[in-house]
This record gives C-alpha cells, structure tokens and sequence, in this order.
C-alpha cells in the first residue's frame, strides 16, 4: 500500500547506508548488515513490538542492507585486490583464472570489465523486481505451512548441514545443547539477533585482536589512542546512547502534564 511504501523509503535508505558501510568491511557483511539494520530500525521505531509481527521498516531495511553490502564489498576487491567475503574471494579466483588481477590497474587497463561488473548489478536488482513481483505468492504461501510440518523440516536441514561439514556427532551434540539454551534464552526475553550476530562476529573479532597484539607488540595503548579507533569508539557509544536519549526523549512527549499545568 502507499503507507507501507512511505515506511519503507527511510528504512531502505537506512539500510542501504549500513550496508554499504559494513561491506567495506571483512567479513560475512549481507549477514552482518542484514541483523545490524534490524537492531537498529527496530530501536529507533516508535513501535518496537511490531517487529517479528510483519512490520515493513524489519523488512524494506534488513533487505536494501544486504543489497547494498555485496556492493560495498566490491570496493576493497577493485581497489585493493583483497576479497573481503568468502563470494568475493570466489570473484577473485575466476577474474585470476582469465589472467586479470583486480587492483587499480584493472580499472585502469580493463574499464570495460570494471563497468559491466557495475551494469550486472543493475541488471540483477531488475531481474529479482522482474522475477519477484510475479512470484511474491508463491514466496508468502510458505508462510502458510504449518508450523509442525515446517519446523521439523528446518531442524532436519540444520541437522544435516551441520553433520555434513566434519562428519561428526560431537557437532550434532552440541547443535542440540545450544539450541536448548538458544531457546532458553528467547524466554527469558533476549533477542535473538544480537545472538546470532555475535556468533559470527566472534570469531572474526578474536582473530583481529590477535593480529592487533602481533603487529604493535602487545601494547595496547595503539588500539585506544590512535585516530581511526578513537572514531570507532565515538560510533560505537552513540549506538549505545542514542537509543536511550530517544526512549527518554519520547517518555517525557508522553508524559501527562502536572496539576496546574495546561
């Protein structure tokens, strides 16, 4: 409808921002900036409780974020030469295998390839409006499984998608131990997309700090004074205070108004 259409729009742009940015950075980014432009739509909207009822902000935005971070994640690769997804290292192995090495010499020497890569993604983003709007009720009637045929379904797959990868029951073990205090968790009230995204972001995060210590020699001080860190803090801190300005913000609009006050 024209309403969910004008909630979208600043959601989308949101959440292409977001994604963008995330996609500058190494890692798993459509995941990453799909769950960090969920968090923060829904703590900024007036009406968190709508979200994981069908509110179109968790939708529109989550989605323009991961859009937008496969073409973030092109610019270290054309820059650089470094892959920072696991899909662009696969685009840097099929660019090597024809003899072309992504830096900024290839802009250079092959701009002809650099701006189909471009046009390719305008093509595709036409293709999924061509392919989804015919094929959106075919999508939403997987919504109308039962939740006890559709549930085992997705655990089987779990199941199988995680023996798959060592071939071993210890794995599966510990699927079903975390799974239970996943759930357990959920009915205490924690969200579950902070947890999945520390999930991933974990390991990454242990990596870098110990990469961190190698290279300035275990001295800390390089990762808190330094410019680009000091920035990072700042961001990180207004993420955290915003939202808490926000809420205190609204409470006081709605508060009622003292004896005597018209």
């Amino acid at each position: 409808t024209r309403e969910e259409w004008r909630r979208s729009f600043p959601a989308m742009f949101r959440g292409s921002i977001l994604g963008f940015v995330i996609g500058l950075v190494p890692g798993p980014s459509p995941v990453i900036s799909t769950f960090v432009s969920y968090i923060a739509e829904k703590k900024i909207s007036r009406n968190p409780e709508a979200f994981g009822e069908g509110a179109i902000e968790g939708v529109a935005g989550p989605e323009a974020a991961n859009n937008a971070a496969v073409g973030g994640a092109y610019v270290p690769l054309f820059a650089l030469g470094i892959p920072f997804t696991p899909a662009m290292a696969i685009v840097l192995g099929t660019l090597m295998l024809h003899g072309l090495t992504p830096g900024p010499n290839l802009i250079k020497t092959k701009p002809d390839l650099f701006w189909t890569v471009i046009a390719s993604m305008y093509i595709g983003n036409f293709m999924l409006l061509v392919l989804n709007l015919p094929l959106v009720n075919v999508f939403v009637s997987i919504l109308k499984v039962p939740r006890h045929i559709l549930l085992p379904v997705i655990v089987l797959i779990c199941l199988i998608g995680v023996y798959t990868v060592n071939s071993s029951s210890l794995d599966l073990l510990m699927l079903a131990v975390f799974g239970f205090v996943g759930y357990a968790l959920r009915g205490v009230g924690f969200q579950v997309a902070p947890l999945i995204l520390a999930m991933v972001i974990g390991p990454m995060l242990e990596t870098s700090l110990r990469q961190s210590l190698n290279i300035t020699g275990g001295n800390l001080s390089a990762m808190i004074l330094r410019p680009i860190c000091l920035s990072l803090y700042l961001i990180v801190g207004l993420i955290f205070v915003l939202p808490l300005a926000l809420k205190f913000v609204r409470r006081g609009r709605r508060a009622p108004p003292r004896p005597g006050e018209e």
